[in-house]
């Protein structure tokens, strides 16, 4: 590994403790993304967004995503920059960062990092760190139109996205013995507690649930569980309560509705939120959000490659769809997020178009043109402009 590769790793855990002020804690929402306009490119009325596709299925998606804009009308223009997986110079990796900083915003695919490669990190994991994006939020809510074991999800998981077991702190001390350190800071759990927080506050949800393993690791878990708790004790309207995570996936599994907002470590939130894609019919649905004090970056709930299936025009694009629309609201275009929802949804939902994922028979490229078909009819008598551009 090389010494500057070594000194970002070792330092990217804790740059992040810079971004507080003494005695204070950023609270980050989508308001205060939206206080800081000037962080995202726009230009003549249209936005310029980064677009990273990352392997396998990813490229595929994007040009679906940019197919269904296209025919939406929406005012974003996209920088797009690749990846190559098998080259060690990180040229791609800080184009993409300076790309991000840039622009204010990006929609991405998993970027595939070869398994056992002495000097390799993850460069989704050092995506993150660099641009401080502490908070991943994925909203879990039951399709209607999809046949599952349970009815009626809606949980919104918030996972720590910065520290934990991903702090990609290993080391070997003598051949045979390896540590991995987890990170936990004070600083950085309270700022993820009260976005969760802040989060239900405005959604007007009852209950926050924190996950842990305080019971075996006791200083690690045990800060982020107090830090937590303290947080909790600001919010008298909203209940709080912890659970361990071995016990937590047997109650998702059991009965999911019994929770409301999840918050949670790092490679626990990646341990649930899986499972929690898994209840409402698999990786292909869900859509997941990276958010930061400056940056945001939006990107499919389950993070996964889809190498088996690339190129084979079977890849449910819904999850990527959604992923865009997030991206959308974000931007504040709410008239073009609502037009894409709502032809996602009835796609899913009314006409049922599935990919084998979801035991039918269409094709990616079947369920787009759907989408695009169910967009047309929804703009057909009307006119474009007006508030409909933006707020």
């Amino acid at each position: 590994m090389s010494t500057s590769l070594l000194l970002r790793t070792v330092s990217g855990p804790l740059r992040n403790l810079g971004h507080f002020k003494a005695g204070s804690v950023w609270t980050i929402t989508r308001e205060a993304h939206n206080k800081s306009k000037s962080l995202l490119a726009q230009y003549g009325g249209r936005f310029t967004v980064t677009m990273l596709p990352g392997d396998g299925i990813g490229p595929e998606m994007m040009t679906f995503v940019k197919e269904v804009y296209r025919y939406a009308g929406v005012p974003v223009d996209f920088e797009e920059i690749s990846f190559d997986p098998n080259s060690e110079s990180e040229t791609d990796f800080f184009d993409a960062i300076t790309s991000i900083k840039r622009n204010g915003v990006a929609i991405k695919g998993n970027i595939e990092t070869r398994e056992n490669r002495p000097g390799q990190i993850s460069r989704n994991v050092e995506l993150r760190n660099e641009l401080d994006l502490f908070t991943y939020v994925m909203n879990c809510e039951s399709f209607p139109g999809v046949q599952t074991r349970h009815k009626d999800i809606d949980i919104v998981l918030i996972r720590q996205n910065t520290e934990g077991e991903y702090a990609m702190l290993e080391h070997e001390n003598v051949p045979g013995v390896v540590e991995s350190l987890k990170i936990v800071t004070r600083a950085n759990s309270e700022r993820l507690a009260r976005y969760a927080f802040d989060l239900a506050q405005k959604q007007g949800r009852k209950k926050v649930t924190t996950v842990h393993k305080a019971n075996i690791m006791k200083v690690s878990d045990g800060l982020f569980l107090e830090t937590c708790t303290a947080v909790a004790k600001e919010y008298p309207n909203i209940e709080h309560n912890n659970m361990i995570i071995d016990n937590c996936c047997m109650q998702m599994v059991a009965k999911p509705q019994q929770f409301d907002v999840m918050i949670m470590t790092n490679l626990y939130g990646n341990i649930v939120s899986n499972l929690a894609c898994g209840l409402i019919g698999g990786p292909g649905l869900l859509s997941g959000r990276n958010m930061g004090p400056q940056y945001a970056v939006f990107e499919p709930g389950t993070r996964n490659t889809g190498q088996s299936i690339a190129g084979k025009n079977i890849a449910n694009p819904i999850a990527m769809l959604n992923a865009s629309v997030d991206l959308l609201d974000h931007l504040g275009l709410d008239y073009h997020a609502q037009l894409v929802g709502s032809a996602i949804n009835k796609t899913v939902n009314e006409d049922r178009i599935w990919t084998p994922d979801l035991h039918g028979q269409a094709t990616s490229i079947d369920v787009v043109q759907n989408v695009i078909r169910n967009i047309q009819e929804q703009t057909k008598t009307k006119n474009w402009g007006g508030p409909r551009m933006g707020r």
